[in-house]
């Protein structure tokens, strides 16, 4: 049984009756959070239980939010890049414990020819930075990216230690996907044709020229400062210095940034696999609660998903990021449950992006959540996103 919305004249959609905490929470965002625009959808067991919308989608107009308003969700996109290394490990095409130069030979230039893909995926392979300049005309060019990642020189062994690779993995997986299909399409194209389409995902890590800006969300920015000190006062040196790791990492790469277009809100036939995907909040959901019940719908192999709820393995010297300077952990592209950052239960995978967006599954409670927003807001722990969460897991753990 649904409950329609009738808490706040903007918001749309439906919660399933023991499911209306969430409903509640996602009203409370906009009376008491400051929420603009967002959506927020929830599968449970199978079942879409929650699909709520609502706000202002273009703060400048007043346009309101629709059931197909899409959003740039930052790194949140990494969680489907992850799903499509998944798919192709599911297919046969690679295997996590083997070597990248042994499906991209050029990879094995200045140090790089003992990477596994396990490795490159956990962020554990020191290519977190370019030293070559990479700007949006390399990105539109696989080939002279490729040449490029080929020719980076790691900073340290592999599995020596971690440090998030914001922008730069998912140029990796790019490559390793279009190395590795039988057709040779790039890892967007992989997503579209065998995630997205045969689920009816509206979600793009290659948005396509035909969407038209009225489906978009122009972000409401907020001060890169804020989120910084939020994340630790201890990056503030990092930040400034053009040396470390986190300015590396982060800063100087363009891979997020030349997604946000001026003309068209977002840009359009540029993959940036690591922080570029637009979509829906049902998306999200809808592909997490596939991965979160057996994964039949996309044809998933038990042993990958096995895979993608294993324990994460740590380099040699621990998981404390070079970069973020905490204990979060990866395994396979996607962020897992830590001390820093805690969601969902023990083999829960998922990706947050800046500014507030999620989504991730859980396994064990059958979930898979998707939160999608316009006005950003704290890339950890986000009070709007911590409110719905809470209360979807109350609901779960009662129904």
């Amino acid at each position: 049984m649904s409950a329609r919305m009738s808490l706040h004249p903007g918001i749309h959609g439906y919660a399933r009756g023991d499911f209306t905490a969430v409903r509640q929470a996602f009203a409370e965002n906009f009376s008491r959070r400051r929420e603009l625009g967002a959506a927020c959808c929830v599968y449970y067991r199978g079942e879409r239980v929650v699909d709520l919308w609502g706000g202002v989608r273009d703060k400048a107009t007043g346009a309101p939010w629709e059931r197909d308003t899409m959003a740039l969700v930052f790194s949140a996109t990494k969680g489907m890049a992850a799903v499509t290394v998944a798919l192709a490990h599911s297919r046969g095409w690679l295997d996590f414990d083997e070597r990248v130069c042994t499906y991209w030979p050029e990879f094995a230039q200045n140090g790089k020819e003992r990477i596994t893909v396990r490795q490159l995926l956990a962020h554990q392979a020191g290519l977190f930075g370019f030293d070559e300049p990479v700007d949006a005309g390399v990105i539109a060019d696989p080939d002279r990216l490729a040449a490029i990642m080929a020719r980076q020189r790691p900073e340290w062994a592999p599995g020596e230690r971690q440090a998030y690779h914001a922008i730069s993995l998912g140029f990796y997986q790019g490559e390793l996907v279009r190395r590795v299909d039988p057709q040779h399409r790039t890892l967007g194209q992989v997503f579209q044709d065998e995630i997205a389409t045969p689920l009816g995902l509206e979600f793009y890590i290659r948005l396509p020229a035909s969407v038209p800006d009225t489906r978009l969300a122009p972000l409401v920015m907020r001060n890169p400062f804020l989120n910084i000190a939020e994340l630790s006062p201890r990056l503030f040196p990092a930040f400034l210095n053009k040396r470390s790791v986190f300015y590396r990492s982060l800063v100087a790469n363009p891979g997020t940034l030349v997604a946000l277009d001026p003309d068209t809100i977002y840009a359009r036939d540029l993959e940036a696999p690591s922080g570029g995907g637009v979509g829906t909040a049902r998306a999200l959901a809808h592909t997490y609660g596939v991965l979160a019940t057996g994964g039949a719908e996309l044809g998933m192999r038990p042993d990958t998903l096995h895979e993608l709820t294993a324990p994460p393995v740590p380099p040699r010297h621990g998981f404390h990021d070079a970069c973020v300077l905490g204990d979060i952990r990866f395994s396979l592209g996607f962020m897992r449950p830590s001390p820093d950052w805690s969601f969902g239960g023990p083999r829960s995978f998922g990706a947050p992006g800046a500014g507030g967006s999620f989504g991730y599954a859980d396994p064990d409670a059958g979930i898979g959540y998707g939160y999608v927003c316009n006005r950003m807001g704290k890339s950890r722990n986000d009070p709007r996103d911590v409110a719905l969460r809470a209360a979807m897991t109350s609901a779960a753990t009662s129904a």
